[in-house]
């Protein structure tokens, strides 16, 4: 889930950095007397995915309970207290990352409703392209809206929805929504899944003690113990109950486009996703960079921690040795390093130190997995030069990112993304490297074992280097800036 929010000037988002923002991970099981604990394992697994805020709601056969809270999920579920007022044998969970808009109480998922078919909770990984036109004519029609998440508009959709029960209230409001999304959501008598489309945000389908589980990704079935079963197909709903597990189809049959910066930077590396392990991707990521743009050099050095199988694979195959020439100090929290802007120049040094000794005197090749804005690079770079390097070359293992994302990845509009602004030398030089190269879009597809067979159809969305959105941008087409207005005012 991301939040695309009311005003126009809230769609020009920005980035602290080099890095991509994670997106969101849901969770759900059904008819496991551990539900709570379970989805809090579970949310762990999935920490990666979101950190401003974590939700549960679990259903007891007669009431819903929610737990939903700001912060990490092991500040907040991991206390008994909290797991045992989450009572039931059925629950979902949700970790949270924002992509614009406040990170607030009120924002936090799930999102639970009364409805007149019983209760609604659910929770949303992606990005509704039509969320805000949808949410100004529902506002219009005199709905109010809690909360600046498009999730509420599936909410009210389902409210409004004429069909006769929730699961077919459910299909018919998610045929009126655009965009990425992987949704899990939680009923009375029902856990339900789906998977938007195009497939491009993922959804998996476990199973424990006999009992069935959702997740964002093959990690959170592995902290349970639990049995990967197969990925929710683009375009199915899955319906879970004491029976078992039903499959509709709400959109017609169509080539599937997952995300690729799942394989790039947002998956776990020990997650499969889409049959593919996400660690062996990278790896092969980083052995075609190698081969596309060799470097003579010294020692292969990883930007801790998404640039490490990459540059694992990068050093395997040009055979150059691989070091820790950058140490990640994992324990300097966000709001440490917020408070003034000379703290946050100290930023990068706070969360990264040069190993002197792998880097002095060396020519080394730095491996990163994305380059956004270039401004972590640029500290990156002038850290190793004076820990003493004697060449820095930099290697990027994705394409240059040209254009931005509309499904759930926080970047910045294409004014502020490097490469649609510099060529190759005006981001080297940006950058103060050596040499800088990146991974071409044909060597992604190499590495993810398939061919980009027809530019205008490829395998996999991959927008961000290309231009080619999988679906309609209708919020971007129709959502006029005095329309964006008039909701804001009327929200």
């Amino acid at each position: 889930m991301s939040n695309r929010s009311d005003t126009w000037s809230d769609l020009e988002l920005d980035l602290d950095g080099d890095t991509l923002r994670e997106e969101c991970g849901v969770f759900g099981i059904f008819g496991h007397p551990d539900a709570a604990a379970i989805t809090a394992l579970g949310l762990h697994a999935l920490q990666h995915r979101g950190q401003e805020a974590a939700g549960i709601v679990s259903f007891d056969g007669s009431r819903f309970h929610s737990e939903r809270k700001l912060g990490l999920v092991g500040d907040s579920f991991s206390d008994r207290g909290t797991i045992e007022r989450l009572e039931g044998t059925s629950a979902v969970g949700h970790v949270r990352y924002s992509t614009t808009g406040e990170t607030v109480l009120r924002n936090v998922q799930p999102l639970f409703a009364e409805l007149d078919v019983g209760g609604f909770a659910v929770a949303h990984n992606g990005n509704l392209t039509n969320g805000l036109t949808l949410r100004r004519d529902l506002i219009r029609d005199g709905a109010i809206c809690q909360s600046t998440t498009d999730t509420e508009v599936i909410v009210h959709l389902v409210a409004r929805s004429r069909k006769g029960g929730v699961v077919e209230r459910f299909v018919d409001a998610i045929r009126r929504i655009e965009g990425a999304y992987a949704l899990v959501a939680l009923t009375n008598k029902k856990l339900i899944g789906a998977r938007d489309p195009h497939g491009i945000r993922p959804l998996v389908i476990g199973e424990l003690d006999g009992r069935y589980i959702l997740a964002s990704e093959t990690c959170a079935l592995d902290i349970i113990g639990a049995r990967f079963v197969r990925d929710v197909e683009n375009g199915e709903v899955v319906v879970i109950t004491d029976a078992g597990i039903e499959s509709l189809r709400f959109a017609p049959p169509q080539a599937e486009r997952p995300c690729v910066f799942e394989y790039i930077y947002f998956a776990r590396p020990d997650s499969v996703v889409n049959g593919r392990s996400v660690y062996a991707a990278r790896k092969a990521f980083g052995a075609e960079l190698a081969r596309e743009a060799p470097a003579d050099a010294d020692v292969i050095v990883p930007v801790p921690d998404s640039g490490v199988p990459a540059a694992i694979g990068f050093a395997q195959a040009c055979g150059v040795p691989y070091e820790l020439g950058i140490i990640r100090n994992h324990y300097v929290g966000r709001t440490f390093i917020q408070p003034t802007q000379s703290v946050r120049e100290l930023g990068v040094r706070l969360k990264h130190s040069a190993n002197r000794a792998v880097v002095e005197g060396k020519r080394i090749v730095l491996v990163d997995d994305s380059l956004v804005r270039g401004t972590t690079s640029v500290k990156i770079v002038r850290m190793m030069r004076e820990a003493g390097a004697r060449e820095v070359h930099f290697r990027i293992a994705s394409p240059p990112i040209t254009h931005p994302d509309f499904y759930g990845i926080d970047t910045p509009e294409r004014e502020k993304l490097l490469a649609a602004t510099h060529d190759l030398e005006g981001m080297r030089a940006y950058i103060g490297a050596d040499s800088l190269a990146f991974l071409s879009v044909e060597g992604l597809y190499r590495g993810l074992g398939c061919e980009r067979r027809n530019p205008a159809r490829p395998q996999f969305t991959d927008h961000c280097f290309t231009g080619d959105y999988p679906t309609a941008l209708t919020d971007l087409t129709v959502a006029t800036p005095r329309k964006l207005a008039l909701l804001a005012e009327a929200d």
